[in-house]
Parts: structure tokens; C-alpha cells; sequence
């Protein structure tokens, strides 16, 4: 029983890693038929850092309902992280892309447990990080 709980949510945590390692609209472009594709970069594009999703919720005021919540998502995410770190079968590649997944899941649980304005903030601060971070990606890019 336990297994397949620990399954599912190691499923669910590679679906997500997958889902967000390429950008939106890097998978509805195609290259030309006479133009050969060059493989993608693990983590190609803008990605949201794990220390600026941090920054993002920093700052809100919780209900003491939201702090119980939170804290709960915590511990619980902190017990997978765990459980993955003293996994001697995984690769460290795949417990990075395991704690990543977990740490993904982690916000996401915390941010479903936000009332609407502070999910609005949230989102205001995501795109203001990311409206800051422009100019110097635009910077590298001609460097590459």
C-alpha cells in the first residue's frame, strides 16, 4: 500500500518535471523540413528559481488555518525530500530531478492553499522577477 502511494507520487513528480522542463513555446515551434532539429538543454528558457519562488510567497500574511497548512506541506515535502536523499538506487541526476520535482509540488500545494489576493501577488511578484531578468538573458543569448 505504501509502495504504490510512494509510486504514484514519484509519477506525479516526474510528469511535473517533465512538464515544465521545456517552454511553452519552444514545443509549438517546428523547424523547417530541410533544417535538422538540434536537441533541446535539460532545462532550456526562462525557469523559475527555486530561491525567487520563495521570494514570491515571502512577505503574505497567513491566516493561522494557512499557517497549519503550510507548515503540514512543509513537513511533508521535507519527509519525501528525505526519503529520496538516502535512496542508494537513484543516480544523482534523478534525485536532483526528484527533489526539483518535490520542490515543485511543495509550492504548488502551498500556493492552492492561498486566498485569491494573495495568489495575485504571488503572480505579480513572479512577473516582476521575470521582467527583471529579461535584459541579461537577452545579454547571453548573443553570447551563446
Amino acid at each position: 500500500m505504501k509502495t504504490n502511494r510512494f509510486s504514484r507520487r514519484v509519477a506525479v513528480a516526474a510528469g511535473l518535471l517533465f512538464l515544465f522542463a521545456v517552454p511553452w513555446p519552444a514545443r509549438s515551434q517546428s523547424a523547417s523540413p530541410g533544417e535538422p532539429q538540434t536537441p533541446m538543454a535539460a532545462l532550456p528558457g526562462p525557469q523559475p528559481q527555486m530561491d525567487s519562488l520563495a521570494e514570491a510567497f515571502a512577505g503574505l500574511k497567513y491566516t493561522d488555518d494557512q499557517k497549519v497548512e503550510i507548515d503540514k506541506i512543509h513537513r511533508d515535502a521535507e519527509t519525501r525530500k528525505a526519503a529520496v536523499s538516502k535512496d542508494e538506487k537513484l543516480t544523482q541526476d534523478q534525485k536532483d530531478a526528484m527533489l526539483l520535482g518535490y520542490t515543485h509540488l511543495e509550492y504548488s500545494s502551498i500556493f492552492k492553499t492561498l486566498t485569491p489576493e494573495q495568489r495575485r501577488q504571488v503572480r505579480d511578484k513572479i512577473r516582476a522577477r521575470k521582467a527583471a531578468d529579461q535584459p541579461a538573458q537577452k545579454e547571453q543569448a548573443p553570447q551563446s
